[in-house]
């Protein structure tokens, strides 16, 4: 027998993440040594069979009852926190009814929103009917003919407001920054739900953040961001029960909706979840992947339902396929009616525009409503009039990259789960959809990613903030990358940070206004690239903008003016259907992230405004890079597989590591000095390992720009199951 290998890479960080081809090479290379181990039963490239998940198609699907729950075959129990145990809410006896009020109400909802007994619409949908909403309704059909029937002493009677946690918009000089994020989780932190007869809230079982101000309710992609913090606060606990909830929310209804409530039930917003578990993942390692595979399957089937059966040039719920087959996505929301939580507004908004059928423009209000752009002159057809908003007839920039991402962690997942065939299947998946992206979604004549017009088969006019997306998920090329740096500086870097867009018009996702996930994305996405200077300048604009805001009001807010010189204690300008609110959870998380990524400027920031500076000497973090990098500073050490600090999920180590386990690799010597891994593979008495050609061509792809023309010289980059002479059989 020959002596075992020790196979050695030598590769900077920022350059874990391979181009797409490599990642092509890769999976087939994992499936050829999958194929040496006894329990492999692999084929090439046949589409495996999902296992049959249920997907609500309907909003007033009603949940399981706990004796049907009892029936349904559970996961088997894991003790570790890696892998959690799902809890659902805890209801009472009676099945809550998933009709939104808006329905379940009827006139009675129309009549309270019209009559605007409440400041903000959005309590209509949230406080709590006395008796069941059907009893209700007659009951007021028969007293509104009574001659001294009071509306307002009405819904007094017979409806409960929910409290609400206020934090005060009152200046605290007392208070630091640091020290009011730290305080914050508290005040945004919401205890575990009980089911509460005739409420809208959908019970979650874990404690949880929501954002802040009129939000008291968890919200899906501001989630991601809030987590962010958490996870750099240390808080894993609370991180994990947020996953949890997460993961509750796509068993109980096939997919996470917009918040939890049960009148976002017909929509969802970008989704994040996958990164939420590869940010869990950070703390936990690799087991959550496979912990919330069901989940990330089922999140999947929710957004490509439709896609098999669909015939070119149409489109279905969330799915579009083009004219020459590609599948591309979209957002949509399953009702066309005025939105609960907005209802006035939205009849307001239909009644003044002419030739259009109002269906049509409630429709597109709620698909704008899932973009998490709510609202943005990306979706407008003129750039201004709400009424003209085309959000379903586009495809968007962010969704297609998180759908890309999404099948990239599917991937990934069942390579753990040791089922190459499923993990190919979803890495061609992916591999065409960003390919799609990359062609359709870039505009060669503006070098930068726009929306697509899937109708028009033409791009937007809009520069936004979202070509950041690729750039943070590593999807885009260097020339790319390189592109949108351009644009980034040349038409939406401003004296605050980056602008949401170009467009003036009045809506709150567009000039003059900044938002937390945007800076954030831009951030890392540019630093993926070897654009620092770049990140580094964003980070310091929005930092100085975000602390100074602070300095005169003592809190931080949902979004910043990032155009205007001087400061103001009011945040960003208007727009958006409520006035600025206060909290805020994705602000707070990134702030506290983007802090600790740069101590040095961080410090000076507070330098200049101290009463944002704590009292004592800063003493930040190291820097922590939560999606990009193996996690905290690594000292030489040997580490066992089950305690291997997790990986970026598309760079080369995460694809190979489950095959070299089951080729003998039991331990993984890694150094860390100055930026610089070092990672060493010990293979004992291993049946079969790579060859010298294999290692020579790997070691020349991950140096920097290097292509698809290393591994595929011809050019050609189609999935094909490698030579066999890649492989070296060992007796």
């Amino acid at each position: 027998m020959r002596q075992a290998r020790c196979l050695l890479f030598s590769c900077r960080r920022k350059f874990l993440f391979l181009p797409r081809d490599i990642l092509h090479f890769l999976a087939c290379f994992s499936l050829v040594f999958s194929l040496a181990i006894p329990s492999a039963q692999a084929q090439f490239f046949s589409a495996p069979q999902p296992e049959s998940l249920h997907t609500p198609s309907h909003i007033h699907t009603v949940q399981s009852t706990p004796e049907e729950e009892q029936k349904k075959p559970s996961s088997p129990p894991v003790a570790d926190l890696a892998s959690p145990k799902k809890t659902e809410a805890k209801h009472d006896s009676e099945q809550q009814d998933l009709t939104p009020p808006s329905m379940a109400l009827g006139e009675l909802f129309a009549a309270i929103g019209q009559a605007h007994i409440f400041t903000d619409a959005k309590t209509v949908a949230d406080i709590i009917p006395d008796r069941p909403p059907a009893t209700l309704l007659k009951l007021y059909n028969k007293q509104k003919q009574q001659d001294n029937f009071n509306l307002k002493d009405f819904v007094a009677q017979h409806f409960t407001q929910p409290p609400l946690k206020k934090v005060s918009f009152n200046p605290r000089p007392d208070m630091s920054v640091l020290d009011y994020i730290a305080d914050m989780w508290e005040v945004l932190k919401r205890e575990a739900d009980r089911y509460e007869l005739y409420s809208s809230l959908l019970p979650l079982p874990k404690p949880y953040i929501v954002p802040g101000g009129r939000f008291s309710e968890i919200y899906y992609w501001d989630s991601y961001f809030t987590m962010i913090g958490l996870y750099e606060a240390g808080k894993a606990e609370l991180l994990r029960n947020m996953v949890i909830d997460m993961a509750s929310l796509i068993d109980r209804y096939g997919h996470i909706p917009n918040g939890n409530r049960t009148y976002y039930l017909s929509r969802s917003q970008p989704p994040f979840f996958a990164l939420m578990v590869d940010l869990l993942a950070e703390q936990d390692g690799q087991k959550v992947y496979l912990t919330y595979l069901p989940e990330l399957q089922r999140e999947y089937d929710y957004w490509m339902n439709g896609a098999e059966t669909l015939k070119a040039g149409k489109a279905y719920r969330h799915v579009v396929r083009l004219a020459d087959n590609t599948v591309m996505n979209r957002h949509w929301d399953d009702m066309d009616t005025p939105r609960d939580e907005s209802y006035p507004q939205d009849i307001h908004t239909a009644q003044h525009i002419k030739n259009r059928p109002a269906a049509e423009i409630y429709r597109n209000l709620r698909a704008g409503s899932e973009t998490g752009w709510d609202f943005s002159s990306r979706w407008l057809t003129d750039q201004h009039t709400l009424g003209r908003m085309n959000t379903t007839e586009l495809l968007p920039i962010e969704l297609n990259s998180l759908m890309a991402h999404l099948e990239q962690v599917l991937a990934h997942a069942y390579l753990l789960k040791e089922d190459p065939e499923k993990s190919l299947f979803y890495e061609r998946l992916a591999q065409k959809r960003i390919t799609a992206l990359n062609t359709l979604l870039w505009d060669e004549k503006r070098e930068g990613y726009f929306d697509y017009n899937w109708t028009t088969g033409q791009h937007t006019p809009v520069y936004s903030a979202a070509m950041v997306v690729p750039l943070f998920l590593h999807l885009a090329s260097p020339q790319q990358s390189q592109a949108v740096a351009q644009i980034l500086k040349t038409k939406l870097l401003k004296n605050g940070g980056l602008v949401a867009t170009d467009q003036n018009s009045g809506q709150q996702w567009d000039f003059p206004n900044g938002w937390a996930p945007l800076e954030w994305m831009a951030v890392k996405g540019l630093n993926a690239y070897g654009q620092a200077a770049l990140a580094r300048d964003i980070a310091t604009r929005w930092m100085t903008r975000v602390i100074a805001t602070y300095e005169k009001s003592g809190v931080l807010l949902e979004k910043y003016d990032v155009v205007a010189k001087t400061i103001s204690p009011v945040g960003g300008k208007g727009g958006g259907e409520y006035p600025m609110q206060v909290g805020f959870g994705w602000t707070n998380g990134t702030l506290l992230g983007l802090m600790n990524r740069y101590p040095e400027e961080a410090a000076a920031i507070l330098k200049k405004n101290p009463h944002a500076a704590p009292t004592l000497a800063v003493k930040f973090m190291p820097p922590i890079d939560a999606f990009t990098s193996a996690g905290h500073s690594l000292i030489s050490a040997q580490t066992s597989l089950e305690n291997l600090p997790a990986i970026p999920s598309h760079s080369l180590l995460r694809v190979v590591f489950p095959y070299l386990q089951g080729i003998g690799l039991q331990s993984i010597e890694h150094t860390a000095m100055e930026g610089e891994t070092e990672w060493t593979f010990p293979l004992a008495g291993s049946k079969v390992s790579p060859s010298q050609e294999f290692l020579t061509a790997l070691n020349r792809a991950i140096q920097p720009n290097a292509f698809s023309s290393t591994l595929f010289p011809s050019g050609d980059s189609s999935l094909e199951a490698p030579e066999a002479s890649f492989l070296e059989n060992t007796p």
